[in-house]
């Protein structure tokens, strides 16, 4: 507990302690000054900042608010001689209120465990000294040392040193990544075991952690539906039931006499309508919600996105970078007879060695990496066709099928998905090499996790139609449309929100920069976080941080039970009050069903809010 709550634990007890000894108490009279005067010391001790904020509230004409509506009923007892009942509605009230604090507390601090990751300082050497600077002082391209232990303080290229990452603060997986030179470093990890010599890439305002941070702090302006219905209903709630109770207790004893009873059953019915158990556990669900998928590795940018994605019915994919790795890999060689695989590829490489091109990369990956260049010569690339080039003295040429047909080689045709590189060698055909884009891991677990909830998957790309075909069917894709371009893309997306039934919404998931228009137009945007563009996160409404789109489905889960959570409180805290409003109204409820209805229905409403911060994978 916090200083504060320690302070008001302590008067809770003291002034229980002095509640009881009054009861109890042979010296005590039954009525009159003293009586009230003894009670007054409990009932101050446990009530002065109540009756303060009520009195604050009013002068600043903010009169409609739990404090006012508390102040009025204790008061108002006392007045009438129910000493008792009065300090135990304000001591009740007090202990709800430290509950709500605390579980409030927990559900920040599962958000403040979220802001540990903000760096505090930057290594950068200086005249061979490592100097702590301000991240915020680096600037892109300059050196920073990142030691073991330290969390990486801006986004970077590793250029020197080898270690495993925790990137549970990030993403929420539990395993560590391991890193080397040449890889790509975000701000946020924490370097566990190596010293890393990182070349920043971004200023620390662009890095990975200051997004995160702002998106996370920003995520409680965007409020749900949900939420905004409490807030007017309580705008509206609080004066209408003051009015009824000022009504109850002066219209009736016109005509039937009895104005204590009234009075009484008027201050109970004050104490019943207190909206606490709304106001406070329907902000709490949404926000214990978004702190649960943060700390899973999805940042969700607003309530009203965590409650938008409980009524998708039909999530929109791309396909490269999104399900598949977005990295082109040799896949397969099938050499004809008298070569073997490893030389076809090597050939190949060579051929292709000098070119920039991503399936030339590819073949370079496939065949070791570093080649000896010093073994090609008159390298001729033909557009659109491939690379012609002396390989140990030998013509060699590597490239599509057109190739094949533009040099009059005659080659046997591969029909697999996939890209399909031939090769020549002496100018007889040699074989072909199949390259293609790997499809993620947890890819068919995304689709089929979906499907699981009731949710119609669709892929749009801008492959050809045979690759596409072939990822759709092996993931389970219900609709598929291939050789797309990004205005294309936008076109699809528009059909499929015109043909959506009312009250459900659409999802896209992508992220590259061509994908940012799309996840603009969709109901809600889901963007690829690690390796994501810039344009995507920003333009998307939730991002997943470690580009795992089995997440989706997770998210989706997290975003229902935090709804069913709401409705339920919303449902549960409305019809346990109506029903004692009545009751006390007819003056069948009294000061005790009224602490109930006011501070047993928060703290069950609370304590219901706060199952959102579990995230059940």
């Amino acid at each position: 507990m916090t200083r504060k709550q320690k302070k008001v634990f302590v008067r809770i007890l003291a002034a229980a302690a002095l509640t009881l000894g009054l009861l109890f108490a042979p010296f005590v009279p039954e009525e009159g000054p003293v009586r009230l005067a003894l009670y007054l010391i409990p009932y101050l001790v446990i009530g002065y900042d109540i009756l303060k904020k009520a009195f604050l509230g009013i002068v600043h004409g903010e009169v409609f608010d739990e404090n006012f509506l508390m102040a009025i009923a204790t008061v108002g007892a006392m007045i009438l001689g129910e000493y008792a009942e009065g300090v135990e509605v304000m001591l009740f009230y007090q202990i709800g209120e430290l509950f709500q604090s605390y579980a409030v507390g927990k559900s920040r601090r599962s958000i403040t465990a979220l802001m540990d990751i903000r760096p505090d300082y930057a290594n950068v050497e200086q005249d061979g000294q490592l100097v702590q600077v301000d991240p915020d002082e680096v600037a892109v391209g300059d050196m920073i040392v990142v030691r073991p232990g330290e969390r990486v303080p801006l986004d970077g290229v590793i250029v020197e040193g080898q270690s495993s990452l925790n990137t549970s603060a990030l993403t929420g997986e539990s395993l560590p990544r391991e890193v080397g030179p040449g890889d790509d470093i975000i701000s946020g990890c924490v370097n566990e075991n190596g010293l890393l010599r990182v070349r920043a890439s971004k200023p620390f305002g662009e890095s990975t952690v200051s997004k995160i941070l702002d998106l996370v702090e920003n995520s409680s302006l965007k409020k749900a539906k949900a939420e905004n219905f409490i807030t007017k209903f309580a705008h509206y709630y609080t004066p209408a039931v003051c009015i009824g109770a000022a009504l109850l207790a002066i219209v009736p004893p016109l005509f039937v006499g009895g104005w204590a009873d009234w009075i009484g059953r008027a201050l109970t019915f004050l104490v019943i309508s207190c909206p606490c158990a709304l106001v406070i556990s329907i902000p709490l669900s949404f926000f214990g919600g978004i702190g649960g998928a943060s700390r899973a590795g999805i940042l969700v940018k607003g309530g009203n996105y965590l409650e938008a994605l409980a009524s998708t019915r039909a999530v929109v994919f791309d396909k490269t970078g999104t399900l598949t790795e977005g990295n082109f890999v040799v896949t397969n060689t099938v050499p004809v007879p008298g070569v073997s695989g490893e030389e076809l590829l090597t050939l190949a490489a060579l051929a292709e060695s000098y070119s920039s091109h991503p399936i030339s990369k590819s073949l370079q990956e496939a065949a070791g990496g570093s080649l000896d260049s010093s073994r090609v010569a008159q390298v001729q690339e033909i557009a659109g066709n491939g690379v012609v080039a002396q390989v140990d003295g030998r013509p060699v040429a590597a490239g599509n099928a057109r190739l094949m047909e533009r040099l009059s080689i005659p080659y046997t045709e591969d029909s697999a998905p996939g890209t399909i590189v031939y090769v020549a060698v002496d100018g007889a055909f040699a074989g072909s090499i199949r390259i293609s884009d790997r499809i993620k891991p947890t890819a068919a677990q995304a689709v089929g996790g979906l499907r699981a909830q009731g949710v119609r998957t669709v892929m749009l790309t801008g492959d050809a139609d045979p690759v596409a075909q072939t990822v759709a069917k092996e993931l389970g894709i219900d609709e598929v449309h291939s050789e797309l371009l990004p205005a294309d893309k936008v076109t699809q997306v528009e059909r499929l929100l015109a043909g959506k039934t009312p009250k459900t919404t659409l999802a896209f998931v992508g992220d590259g920069i061509n994908d940012a228009p799309v996840l603009s137009r969709a109901d809600i945007g889901i963007a690829m976080g690690a390796m994501g563009s810039d344009a995507a996160i920003e333009a998307a409404d939730i991002v997943l941080m470690d580009d795992d789109p089995a997440k989706i489905s997770l998210a989706m889960r997290i975003s229902r039970k935090c709804l069913r959570i709401v409705n339920q409180n919303i449902v549960f805290a409305l019809g346990i009050k109506v029903l004692c409003l009545v009751l006390g109204a007819l003056g069948k409820a009294g000061m005790q069903a009224a602490i109930f209805a006011d501070v047993g229905v928060m703290v069950l409403a609370v304590l219901n809010a706060t199952r959102t911060l579990k995230v059940q994978e």
